[in-house]
Order: structure tokens, then C-alpha cells, then sequence
């Protein structure tokens, strides 16, 4: 049985999080998402901005907030048993997209994904950590600080008090994917550096990607196939007390008010192209060379699909970041023995060279 993916956010109050999600809703290209909100206390407003949603992709029925408080702190009564409830409804979720408090660390969430309840049927697609890009080049974590603190005192469950900053690496050392948003208040520079500094605090392979009000190709956020419940190496957070605090403040709202009216032309910064070549004659060390040009020119996905020589059947490849997964799936039967290759990634990849290195 195939499990159902899951894709966490996380990122501190005001960063963007709900507005990337919506984005997402408003974007699913049918697929049926269920969404889980980390709300607690009075500060909870996502889920207003986050129904009516659109009843193709998700009803409000789909949508399930858990109010007990921080969802690392709950998971065993309030996480486990909504998923559960989740699982057991015959209309099952194509994709599961689970917004935490922003004071939440995300290590013990993704690893509640080993309880055995879940395990066999659910994977961590990814963990995706949603900063304020204008905050953090400022040197802070969030816009409104005091917020933060408003929303830590609300959690009554709260058991951990970290500083932010470690906080903030927890988050960091989690992520599959970074998303530097707001990046429309800073230069293009600003963003450059910021992106680079983020990455070279990260695990190796996790992008990082730029974005204006949360506006991303869902193409690009989901389907990471991190498997990250399986993979916590290097993810772990390396304090073991933390604070509190939730996702809902004016700047969420706000982003969320102009969401609607750049449909036309929010995925500018992104670019995609396709690239034709001869058959290969080793699949092996067809997917090393594939994985090198990823690395050498930060391309976010690739997938297609290869004629090897001397083979009837298709090889079908999908990559994610340094990743590269490739099966035979069909024989080619009346269509052209072709290889094809879709290449994604943030505007201004080098066509050319990356054409020649996939061509090589």
C-alpha cells in the first residue's frame, strides 16, 4: 500500500506559513489535501483564512485543528489520534499538509511519524521551514517579537524555554526545503546572501528558495519524497527545552489579502525547460551524472524518462535535489525510443550548460 504523503510548515508567527498553505489549497491541480492547524488559545485565526478553501481540493471538512497546545508537546493525545481519525474515513487525503505552531520544534512531530498507529500508512513527504526574510536579514526571527512572546504565554503545556536563536536552528536543521519569503522587501542581494547563509546553515541537500507572499509552485513544495521520519540524521535539534508560539498574526492575514490577486503571474521566479538526448547505456551511472549537474547548477526537481540501449523498457527518472530515483516502468512499445527530461528550478538556471551536461 502506497502511504500518503505529508508535508510539514513550520516557521515562526508572521513568517507566512498560512499563506503559503492557502497558496497551496488554491493551487492543488485536484489533488485532495487534508490539513491539520497547530491552533491554541485566542491567537488561533487560520482557520477561518484557511476554509471555504475550494470544495475540489479541500472541504471543510478536511481541515482539523488541534487547540491543546504546541503540537510537539501533544503528540500522543491531540496528534496521533486526529491522524488517526484522518486514516480510518473512507475518502482518503491524496496529501496531508500540517501547519505547526511556530514555536513548535518539528523533530518531534516528524519523528511521531515511527509511532506504529501511523507508520505503515503515512510518510513525511517533507519539512518545509517558512523564514521572514526581512526579519531575519535584520537580524531577528520574526517581525513581531512581542507577538511571539504573546503567543509563548498563551500555551499552557508549554514545558520548554529556548532562546529563539536556537529555536530558529532547530527549525533550520529540520527543513527539506527553506523558503526565504517576503523576499519583495529586500534587494535582490539581500536575498542572495540571505538564501546563501541559510544554506550553508542547513543539511546538505536541502534547497533553499526564494518567494513573495508565500507564492510557490505547488510542484516544487510537494512531492519532496524526503521520507524524513526515516531520515533524522543530522535533523535532530540539539536542545531539548523549547517555547512557544503560533502563526496567526497580521502579517499572515495581510499576505493573505493580496494572495488572490496575483494568480496570472506568481511563479515568475521559477522556470522550467525540457531537454532532449540519445539513448544512455548505463542507467547507473546515468543517474551519478544527472545528480552532479543538480548539484552543480542547484536545479530543485528533475524528473523524465531515458531509452537505455539494448532495453525495451522506459526508465523513468525523478530527482529531488541530489536525490536521483529511477525505475523501468512501461515498454515503449509504437512510441519513439526517446530520452526526455523535465528540468525545474529557481530563474536564471544556465540552459545551455546544464542542456550539455545532461547531454554529455
Amino acid at each position: 500500500m502506497k502511504k500518503i504523503p505529508a508535508t510539514v510548515v513550520t516557521g515562526f508567527l508572521g513568517a507566512g506559513k498560512t499563506t503559503l498553505i492557502r497558496h497551496l489549497l488554491d493551487n492543488a491541480d485536484g489533488r485532495r489535501i487534508a490539513l491539520i492547524i497547530n491552533e491554541f488559545g485566542d491567537l488561533g485565526v487560520d482557520g477561518d483564512i484557511l476554509k471555504g478553501c475550494g470544495d475540489e481540493t479541500c472541504t471543510d471538512d478536511d481541515i482539523f485543528e488541534l487547540s491543546n497546545g504546541c503540537i510537539c508537546c501533544t503528540v500522543a493525545e491531540d496528534f496521533i489520534p486526529t491522524m488517526e481519525r484522518l486514516l480510518e474515513r473512507p475518502d482518503a487525503p491524496d496529501h496531508i499538509v500540517i501547519e505547526t505552531s511556530g514555536l513548535a520544534l518539528p523533530q518531534p512531530l516528524v519523528r511521531a511519524f515511527q509511532w506504529p498507529q501511523i507508520s505503515t500508512r503515512v510518510t513525511v513527504d517533507g519539512v518545509v521551514t517558512v523564514v521572514d526574510g526581512k526579519a531575519v536579514a535584520e537580524g531577528r526571527f520574526a517581525a513581531n517579537l512581542a507577538a511571539v512572546e504573546a503567543q509563548r504565554k498563551a500555551d499552557e503545556n508549554l514545558d520548554h524555554e529556548t532562546p529563539l536563536s536556537e529555536l530558529f536552528e532547530d527549525q533550520i536543521a529540520a527543513a527539506d526545503m527553506i523558503v526565504v519569503n517576503k523576499t519583495d522587501l529586500l534587494t535582490p542581494s539581500e536575498a542572495e546572501a540571505l538564501a546563501e547563509a541559510l544554506g550553508a546553515e542547513a543539511r546538505d541537500g536541502v534547497h533553499v528558495v526564494r518567494s513573495e507572499m508565500g507564492r510557490l509552485p505547488v510542484s516544487v513544495v510537494l512531492g519532496q519524497g524526503a521520507e524524513a521520519e526515516a531520515n533524522m540524521e543530522g535533523r535532530d535539534e540539539g536542545h531539548h527545552h523549547h517555547h512557544h508560539h503560533d502563526d496567526h498574526d497580521d502579517d499572515d492575514a495581510h499576505d493573505h489579502d493580496h494572495d488572490h490577486h496575483h494568480h496570472d503571474h506568481d511563479h515568475d521566479d521559477f522556470e522550467t525547460f525540457v531537454v532532449d538526448r540519445a539513448e544512455i547505456a548505463d542507467p547507473a551511472a546515468f543517474a551519478e551524472q544527472v545528480a552532479g549537474v543538480i548539484r552543480a547548477h542547484d536545479i530543485l526537481r528533475l524528473k523524465g524518462f531515458a531509452a537505455v540501449s539494448g532495453k525495451p523498457m522506459r526508465l523513468t527518472l525523478q530527482a529531488v535535489g541530489p536525490r536521483v530515483d529511477t525505475y523501468f516502468d512501461q515498454p515503449f512499445g509504437d512510441q519513439p525510443r526517446a530520452t526526455r527530461l523535465v528540468v525545474i528550478g529557481q530563474t536564471g538556471l544556465d540552459r545551455a550548460a546544464i542542456t550539455a551536461a545532461l547531454s554529455a
